[in-house]
């Protein structure tokens, strides 16, 4: 990808000390260029003055000059190679940038836990190409590095103290966690992994539980609205006959009903809501616990594993009941009013036929509540 987009000159313009393109290049009598500041540090810290790439040894430290024309070069190609890039290689928001870009900086497609860095496609190569990094531990993206370093050592945290319940580098397992019970991180996972498959049961047994629950309480609340209109309608049929007269008692029997249709029906709300809550919870939970079990990262894994697996209280769910006869005291006092009307109202009408007691108990059956 380098090659092309640099028209096959990545090699020419790259230092082979910090194995990044030239910046203040300068040439040496043997030829080769490096940046000035890396060639400066390289023979300051050397006790002969020897070629980085080629290992010539010059008898006199050289006169270091900046190379104008080859600099210019090395400008001129970057631009070119950098417009050509495509913009999804520009770091976002939400993106993990390159450390070693300059300027606008490249989404980082690598992070190096060796090298405690994140690299963009460019950058990456010498991992793959020098020799002495290619052992590197890579890995994906990940803004939070230093995490992942011990405190005491500066080493990546490689291993779990049993014992002390931490994460701890090779050093620290060597030294004061030198006689506990150590092991790898993908040990340790391995182990929490199984009790987070058990975790994962148990909410799916919840899950279905809650969810029968709520289908239940749903059919009791829909049987008790029809039961309701039944009776509503039952009772309009029931007081056709006394209509004229009794067309109040009527009013406010339904009210009633309706009254205590709406207590039921908000106790039904309520305990569905309360079971609507426990079940999105519940997923929310388990969506978290599979995310965490798919992750690459064993220390996020272990660090997030106990807070993630410990469930809400199962708390018993309220049980649906409701009032079956809701209109008994009304009953009785209609009874009575209709008594009442048998003396005074007018003779020979089948509803204040006071031999007719068929009509008493099939008015009484009406409003029994099943």
């Amino acid at each position: 990808m380098a090659e092309s987009q640099l028209g096959g000159l990545q090699d020419e313009i790259t230092c082979s000390v910090c194995l990044d393109n030239l910046t203040d290049p300068v040439t040496i009598p043997c030829g080769h260029s490096f940046c000035l500041k890396c060639l400066t540090d390289c023979w300051d810290q050397s006790q002969e003055c020897s070629c980085p790439q080629c290992r010539h040894v010059f008898m006199l430290r050289p006169e270091l000059k900046r190379n104008t024309l080859l600099n210019e070069v090395v400008k001129k190609l970057k631009k070119t190679a950098l417009s050509s890039l495509p913009s999804k290689n520009f770091a976002s928001l939400g993106d993990v940038e390159c450390d070693f870009c300059t300027g606008k900086k490249f989404r980082a497609v690598k992070s190096c836990l060796t090298c405690l860095a994140s690299f963009c496609q460019i950058h990456l190569q010498p991992h793959y190409e020098v020799a002495t990094w290619k052992g590197h531990k890579l890995t994906d993206p990940d803004r939070n590095l230093k995490e992942k370093l011990c405190e005491k050592h500066q080493k990546s945290l490689e291993m779990f103290c049993r014992t002390d319940k931490t994460y701890i580098c090779m050093m620290c397992g060597m030294t004061e966690h030198n006689s506990h019970e150590k092991v790898e991180l993908k040990t340790e996972r391995e182990g929490k992994q199984k009790q987070m498959g058990a975790t994962l049961r148990e909410i799916r047994r919840r899950l279905e539980e809650k969810e029968k629950k709520l289908r239940e309480t749903r059919k009791t609340a829909e049987e008790m609205k029809i039961s309701v209109e039944r009776m509503v309608e039952e009772h309009d049929k029931s007081f056709t006959a006394l209509i004229w007269c009794i067309e109040e008692a009527n009013k406010k029997l339904t009210e009633k009903i309706r009254e205590q249709e709406k207590i039921e029906m908000e106790k039904a709300e309520g305990v569905m809501k309360q079971l609507e809550k426990e079940i999105d919870e519940l997923k929310r939970r388990e969506a978290e616990l599979k995310e965490l079990s798919e992750t690459n990262d064993h220390l996020h894994f272990l660090q997030t594993f106990s807070s993630c697996c410990v469930l809400p209280t199962d708390e018993d769910s309220l049980n649906l009941t409701f009032t079956a006869n809701f209109s008994e005291d009304l009953l009785k006092e209609l009874s009575g009013l209709k008594k009442h009307l048998e003396k005074v109202g007018p003779m020979g009408h089948p509803a204040f036929d006071s031999n007719s007691s068929n009509t008493d108990n099939k008015n009484k059956n009406m409003y029994k509540y099943n």
